[in-house]
């Protein structure tokens, strides 16, 4: 039913901080590209063909589709007719708190909403337990102990094996994982944006952080929604993410980047690569990086994301050549994290 050769190392696996679980170097992500106005078919020929190339890590969250909700019920329905017999070969992750229903428990970081939301999730997922479930970003107004108590009471449950964190910044970052630390609960990985084009994780020093504490990292929007790929190339195509009204990027934000992204394809062009694999080696180039998260809306495109793996790792003259282009400036990376990824 699926390829027996999945795991003759075609894909590599890198462990996740200093954990004994490993994850494919290449993950697939569902936001936005998984929902009910998607092809349901096409979205199970993507999860299996993801499968048969080794990628065993499936990260989702509970406000994923369009609509929220829509993407956990249709990978649930996958993992139920094509994936039953191989649960245990996969790592299933979800998030709660970003909106997801309606009144005052419908988001943020209560114990009332994650752990609701986590049942939620389950039964869309038709899965008794996830691998890890997130907190998806921060709440300034609950007390991190009542957010992480829920995260440790998901593992003391039986409903998740391992907690993560997502998008939250330094310092509430090392109190969120001392607080963990306190309960019993080791916080196992940390899932922020970064790409070229948002290189904030690295220049506030939370890279150097998940290191140094043997948390792993798994980032998601390599690609910058796209940006990074010949498609905004010359302008916004019909039918991409920027043209279409229910998305998160918009036309101004791809014009605001378009001349960096022309530039960073004409660096890829000459050197031998594809604008897109050049992102994806990029984001994968540090030892604090455990996994880059990629969407698909074919199985083509996914393919594509894929082939990155093929292509050369950035020597430091191309590393240079990128810094020119899109240097870590703090404030304007900072700037560009909170306007396209804080609704993720």
């Amino acid at each position: 039913m699926f390829d027996s050769a999945r795991y003759n190392g075609r894909m590599p696996y890198r462990r996740c901080g200093d954990s004994g679980l490993l994850l494919p170097a290449i993950s697939l992500g569902f936001w936005h590209n998984f929902g009910h106005v998607d092809d349901f078919e096409e979205a199970r020929r993507i999860m299996r063909r993801a499968f048969d190339r080794g990628v065993t890590h499936f990260d989702l969250a509970n406000n994923y589709g369009p609509p929220p909700g829509s993407a956990e019920s249709i990978v649930g329905r996958i993992l139920a007719e094509d994936f039953a017999c191989h649960r245990d070969e996969l790592i299933i992750t979800t998030k709660a708190g970003h909106d997801m229903w309606s009144g005052p428990y419908g988001q943020a970081g209560s114990r009332k909403h994650l752990l609701a939301s986590l049942d939620q999730s389950l039964k869309r997922l038709r899965q008794s337990y996830v691998d890890i479930f997130y907190s998806h970003c921060p709440d300034t107004e609950t007390r991190l102990e009542e957010t992480m108590s829920a995260l440790a009471t998901s593992v003391h449950s039986g409903k998740a094996l391992y907690v993560g964190l997502s998008k939250y910044p330094l310092k509430r970052l090392k109190k969120a994982v001392r607080i963990l630390k306190d309960m019993g609960i080791r916080c196992l990985i940390y899932q922020p944006p970064y790409s070229i084009l948002n290189r904030w994780p690295e220049t506030e020093g939370i890279l150097d952080y998940l290191l140094d504490e043997g948390i792993g990292c798994v980032v998601f929007s390599p690609l910058a929604q796209g940006m990074l790929t010949l498609k905004y190339l010359t302008g916004i195509p019909e039918g991409s993410r920027a043209a279409r009204s229910e998305g998160f990027l918009k036309p101004e934000q791809v014009v605001a980047q378009q001349e960096k992204i022309r530039m960073l394809g004409d660096l890829a062009a000459a050197n031998g690569m594809a604008l897109n694999h050049l992102a994806i080696q990029w984001s994968l180039r540090l030892p604090a990086v455990t996994s880059s998260i990629i969407g698909a809306r074919t199985v083509a495109q996914l393919d594509d994301s894929l082939d990155a793996l093929q292509s050369p790792m950035p020597d430091e003259a191309l590393l240079a050549a990128i810094d020119a282009i899109a240097p870590d400036g703090k404030k304007s990376m900072r700037e560009v994290k909170f306007r396209l990824y804080s609704p993720a």
